[in-house]
């Protein structure tokens, strides 16, 4: 028996939950896990993550407990042990948006409406307190993540990022840095959940938000409709950035142009980051998804706003060729400590 599991067996003997059945239920590109417990008809989720690996537990309750508190729904805390990495969370069941979607390709509509009215709802309310907030040039360099590790998966080389970063800056400052809101990063319909028996907004249960902060009004629409794990119908997108500048009362003009530049920002990060799963994480299933991305940053770079960046992200990104992929599945793993 592993440390891990033997401190897990710990918690929930003390949490009740000691002679639950238990089986694997998901991970992620993160080090979490979770586990579905089952005990005398009841069902609760076991969160395991690590110390030390990049995920608060203790920042995913003080984020839950304030989503509920606006009256939405993240997962109840049962229990938790912010020191051992453990938490014991309601369970929201298995109304997963993307196999929702899979199966029956007319609930994009309605799944989606409900998604973006939780946005609507969540930006009219004050931040949960503490949260980070950075500022443009802090989300260009989060971008040059293409760079340092796409680009190095692809060449062999990392770009120099300082023009890169210059550029990128300036179109954040200029297009997508006004007021500021609640962001819950990835917001997509890998982490969203149908409630059909609760009601309003109150029906969209939500994971994955532990890495909440402070940032622009339309970022987690873009994460939303620009999803790096699955194609949304333009019709579906349109309408969405109609419903949310609606709701909102944002130019749609204007918002435009900033949807694009952070749809850029987000898929060069992407890209980064799957590379570096696969190279460094050992995660090569990530790069099946490269494609898709590149794509979405294509459409993005297209805007006549981002021309400049259109032109470095040229010169310096490689396009993603079935051999590029294949150059950058055969790395998987073998810079682990890059």
């Amino acid at each position: 028996m592993t440390d891990r599991l033997q401190a897990s067996r710990a918690f929930l003997s003390r949490a009740g939950w000691g002679s639950a059945t238990r089986r694997f239920l998901a991970g992620d590109a993160s080090d979490r896990s979770y586990d579905r417990l089952t005990l005398g008809g009841k069902s609760a989720v076991l969160m395991d993550a690590p110390p030390g690996k990049g995920d608060d537990t203790a920042t995913f309750t003080a984020i839950a407990r304030h989503l509920a508190s606006l009256g939405l729904s993240p997962p109840a805390i049962l229990a938790e042990d912010h020191a051992e990495g453990f938490l014991l969370l309601e369970d929201l069941g298995d109304g997963l948006y993307a196999r929702l979607m899979e199966s029956d390709s007319a609930t994009e509509g309605p799944l989606y409406q409900a998604a973006t009215d939780v946005l609507v709802h969540l930006q009219r309310h004050p931040a949960a307190e503490g949260l980070p907030d950075p500022d443009a040039a802090d989300w260009a360099a989060a971008a040059s993540f293409a760079l340092t590790w796409y680009a190095f998966a692809a060449t062999g080389k990392s770009p120099d990022p300082a023009m890169f970063e210059t550029v990128l800056t300036d179109l954040l400052r200029l297009h997508a840095d006004g007021p500021r809101v609640m962001i819950l990063r990835d917001f997509h319909a890998e982490n969203l959940l149908w409630l059909p028996s609760r009601t309003g907004v109150a029906r969209v249960g939500l994971l994955d938000f532990q890495l909440a902060q402070m940032g622009q009004p339309g970022y987690d629409l873009v994460s939303l409709l620009q999803d790096a794990r699955r194609d949304v119908s333009p019709a579906t997108e349109a309408a969405m950035i109609d419903r949310f500048c609606a709701a909102t009362g944002i130019d749609p003009s204007a918002f435009s142009t900033a949807y694009a530049t952070l749809g850029a920002q987000r898929a060069l990060r992407i890209l980064g980051i799957f590379a570096r799963l696969c190279l460094k994480g050992g995660k090569g299933g990530y790069v099946r998804l490269i494609p898709r991305v590149w794509a979405l940053l294509q459409r993005n770079l297209a805007h006549p706003a981002l021309a400049p960046l259109a032109g470095i992200c040229h010169q310096l990104l490689p396009e993603p060729t079935p051999g590029t992929l294949q150059r950058i599945g055969a790395q998987c793993g073998q810079y682990p400590l890059r």
